[in-house]
């Protein structure tokens, strides 16, 4: 009998165990270990970061699903991953007791999402910092009562200032914070204070729309569009102002310090700010045998787990090397580890890198979440499935493979709202597959905006949440 320990329950863990419980949890032992004992659909904290959808709506406890999927759930937090030959376990500490937990295992699936990395921007994020975040569901639950407390004082005739965006020259996960102000921007419409608040969009991008992913162009009616021009004409369309190519360095109450591409420092005043974190890896302690540290050869200084990418190469190579993304996330010393979702090392940017010239790198890091996630913890239960049963993996899928789709709620009104509807193919441009079309497939990409996108995010939360929970055609619905 086999032991498969998946360390995590976001969308790449979760999406994973369940692969693995459905094809491998009656003959063998499935392990979830996770500090949540409930799953968390995170595309709709946006909703409850403006107040219009209760936090309990976008979450489900863990241990039901896992019990009908032959799982079993342990809620600890892992601390430690042991994985030379002979002694690969993991360390956990249980929530709530403290009492240390031992799982060990002959498959590891470490999928246990983002460290939050507030610290690395003095001054940021809500429990410690000036700002405010929707990264976690208690911290998009005190974005939501800081926000409405700002329309309060609008309402009384206020006029203030919302500074959305990322808050770190590293930072990603600018989609998030796009669909944020959007939704802002709507909330005060509604409101009827729109008038009395200026929303600045405030990024590490390189351009207005580029996402981490170097932009997206699509054909529309014989002619090119790329995300730049798009999201800039919705922007210029609601009245909300952006600085991009800009790097978060310091946040004070009402402040925040920032450098940009060319060098140049200088302060932004608000009264309300939202702004994403670094990501980083979990801290774990990765020890071997004989009580070495042998993180090295798990992780990068990030603390991202090492796959089967090409590492080190230099970004002019990197983006003329698709092959250089790995396929099936396998750790290449210890290959029965796997990481999947954002806890996997990429091989570098998709976005073009910049160091400005007091040595500040600015540059939005590659997006792993999302369906993303969820694709690559399918390869990785598959794969094990296959090393399992046949000895020999057979599932491989890379990012500048990968088709991604991703609808940015603009107002949830299902008769007013609308959504930004981006399909694109692949993820990671390949420019040896597309030379002509900017490395991604013309055909397949696309990029719209409308009132159907309302009612397809609307949709997609309840299908998301269905599928989940594993319940009846959850294989069906598409990761």
């Amino acid at each position: 009998m086999a032991k498969i320990v998946v360390v995590g329950a976001g969308f790449a863990g979760h999406t994973a165990a369940l692969y693995l419980g459905s094809k491998l949890g009656k003959q063998h032992n499935v392990t979830v270990i996770s500090n949540r004992d409930v799953f968390a659909y995170i595309p709709s904290w946006v909703w409850v970061g403006v107040g219009h959808m209760q936090p309990e709506k976008t979450v489900f406890k863990l241990k039901p699903v896992y019990d009908r999927m032959n799982i079993n759930f342990v809620h600890a937090a892992a601390t430690e991953i042991h994985p030379d030959v002979g002694d690969q376990y993991v360390l956990g500490e249980e929530i709530g007791t403290g009492k240390q937990v031992r799982l060990d295992y002959d498959y590891l699936v470490i999928a246990p999402g983002p460290l939050l990395n507030f610290a690395g921007t003095p001054g940021l994020g809500p429990e410690n910092g000036f700002t405010q975040s929707i990264c976690s569901l208690p911290h998009a639950t005190k974005t939501r009562d800081a926000y409405l407390s700002a329309v309060a004082r609008m309402k009384k005739g206020e006029k203030l200032k919302l500074v959305i965006g990322t808050g770190h020259p590293g930072a990603t996960c600018q989609g998030a914070a796009f669909e944020y102000i959007i939704n802002v921007h709507k909330d005060l419409v509604k409101q009827g204070v729109r008038d009395n608040a200026e929303l600045l969009w405030l990024s590490n991008e390189s351009a207005v729309g580029d996402f981490g992913v170097r932009g997206i162009q699509v054909r529309q009616d014989g002619k090119m569009l790329s995300s730049k021009e798009f999201i800039e004409a919705v922007f210029k369309d609601y009245g909300i102002k952006w600085q991009v190519q800009t790097g978060v360095t310091k946040v004070e109450d009402g402040l925040i310090h920032w450098e940009n591409y060319e060098g140049e420092q200088g302060t932004t005043e608000f009264d309300f700010s939202m702004l994403i974190p670094q990501f980083k890896g979990q801290p774990f302690k990765y020890i071997g045998k004989d009580g070495s540290d042998v993180s090295a050869k798990m992780v990068n200084p990030a603390g991202f787990v090492l796959v089967d990418g090409i590492y080190g190469l230099s970004y002019d190579v990197l983006k003329r090397n698709p092959d250089a993304w790995p396929s099936a996330y396998q750790n290449p010393s210890y290959s029965n580890v796997f990481a999947a979702g954002i806890a996997f090392a990429p091989p570098g940017p998709i976005s073009v890198p910049h160091t400005n010239k007091n040595g500040l790198a600015i540059t939005a890091a590659p997006p792993r979440t999302g369906m993303v996630s969820g694709i690559i913890g399918r390869v990785v239960a598959l794969n094990i499935v296959d090393l399992i049963t046949t000895g020999r993996m057979t599932h491989y899928e890379r990012m500048s493979e990968m088709v991604a789709a991703c609808v940015a709620s603009m107002g949830d009104s299902l008769w007013d709202g609308s959504a930004v509807t981006i399909v694109m193919h692949p993820v990671v441009p390949d420019e040896k597959k597309f030379p002509t079309e900017s490395g991604r497939d013309l055909f397949v990409s696309h990029m719209e905006m409308g009132v159907a996108g309302a009612w397809m995010k609307f949709m997609l939360h309840y299908t998301f949440i269905w599928k989940f929970k594993a319940l009846p055609g959850w294989k069906i619905i598409p990761e």
